[in-house]
């Protein structure tokens, strides 16, 4: 196969956050942002990587690819290729070159997962490639799926779970992806806030994160010292009505992380059968308990991403909440389509008032997955 093209969307996360390394639930939409590879085999083993927004040029053997080798952004996509060739029957080895042409307007360190996206385009880049056959069917792109967070888990060294990667794949258009982080089962609920005059922001505070910078593995090392502590295989099988029980029995520390985890995977339950009726402002609610969770219980929230939530909800939004992992990056605000411009304004006004940097505003409407771009 020629050189090709092949894209894959960012996320955001409607709600069920740092539920997905407890084997929890999550609820996530594909973006209408998209990293793009163009990508072609090489006649050695090779991995040359470019980016379009930095000019830099990275290249690697992928015989030296392992636990934080390469470093930087190239592991994302490096990884992905060191993964697949250990996992899957591609080419012989001196024969699993490629050369890869990145190019994004997936936000970095938004929240919105900019390194998925860019797993996932190398991924579905190398199926073809290497003639996998893993992206015809859900099957096979949850396999793929599995191989990128290989890639950040390992290479990237970002202790992240695999909702990310979930959604760049397997999402469909007009739906969020309720998936169980657990069994890999999905399903497809309908989620068109549009057809009732509803809107779905996503105001990214400019607040750059980084997923691998150690809060966000010391807060997944305290999840699964709880659940050792619990007796189970992970925080997901702790039930709500037991929550009061089992929070006496683990460390005064852990206790704000196992009441976020326990009530966050209730909540994404709770707001899967609202979009199921079409009940937004359940949605709405929804969204403020679990932002007032990740703030006081789970703490990976900043004074950017509450000043949005708490300027949103004032001007009228019917739900509001950070989405991704936390420590800047943006959040979702769920608003009727005539408040958008009152809401919109207002944020700008109080990040003005501020002296911060002016947010950026953005309707999500929910996206395809990743897929090969027509010649």
């Amino acid at each position: 196969m020629s050189a090709a093209t092949w894209s894959a969307p960012g996320r955001v996360n409607l709600i069920g956050e740092h539920t997905d390394y407890n084997d929890g639930l999550v609820l996530p939409v594909a973006l209408d942002r998209r990293t793009r590879v163009r990508a072609a085999r090489r006649d050695d083993d090779l991995v040359e990587v470019t980016s379009a927004q930095t000019g830099e040029t990275v290249r690697v053997p992928l015989g030296t690819v392992g636990p934080g080798s390469p470093a930087g952004w190239s592991a994302y996509a490096v990884g992905v290729v060191w993964a697949l060739a250990r996992t899957g029957p591609g080419p012989a080895a001196g024969e699993r070159g490629l050369t890869l042409h990145v190019d994004s307007d997936v936000p970095l360190g938004a929240g919105l997962s900019s390194s998925a996206a860019l797993e996932c385009a190398v991924a579905l880049a190398v199926d073809d490639l290497w003639g996998l056959g893993l992206g015809a069917d859900d099957a096979g792109r949850a396999r793929l799926a599995e191989a990128c967070v290989e890639a950040e888990n390992v290479v990237a060294g970002a202790p992240t779970g695999g909702m990310d990667q979930a959604a760049s794949l397997r999402c469909r258009p007009g739906h969020a992806l309720l998936l169980d982080c657990r069994s890999g089962a999905v399903e497809h609920v309908p989620c068109d806030p549009a057809a009732d005059g509803l809107a779905l922001l996503v105001i990214d505070t400019r607040v750059q994160h980084a997923l691998a910078d150690g809060q966000y593995g010391a807060r997944r090392a305290g999840c699964e010292a709880a659940a050792a502590a619990l007796g189970v295989a992970a925080l997901r099988d702790v039930h709500p009505e037991v929550l009061d029980a089992a929070l006496a029995r683990v460390d005064p520390d852990l206790r704000p992380l196992v009441r976020h985890v326990v009530t966050e995977t209730e909540r994404v339950r709770r707001a899967a059968a609202a979009l199921r009726g079409r009940d937004w402002a359940a949605l709405g609610e929804l969204f403020v308990a679990s932002h007032a969770s990740l703030r006081d219980d789970y703490a990976v929230s900043c004074a950017e991403l509450d000043l949005v939530v708490g300027t949103a909800l004032e001007h009228g939004a019917a739900g509001a909440r950070m989405t991704g992992g936390g420590f800047g990056g943006s959040a979702v605000v769920l608003v009727d389509r005539e408040r958008v411009e009152p809401v919109t304004s207002a944020v700008e006004a109080a990040f003005a008032s501020r002296g911060l940097r002016s947010p950026s505003v953005r309707e999500v409407v929910p996206g395809g997955p990743a897929a090969r771009e027509p010649t």
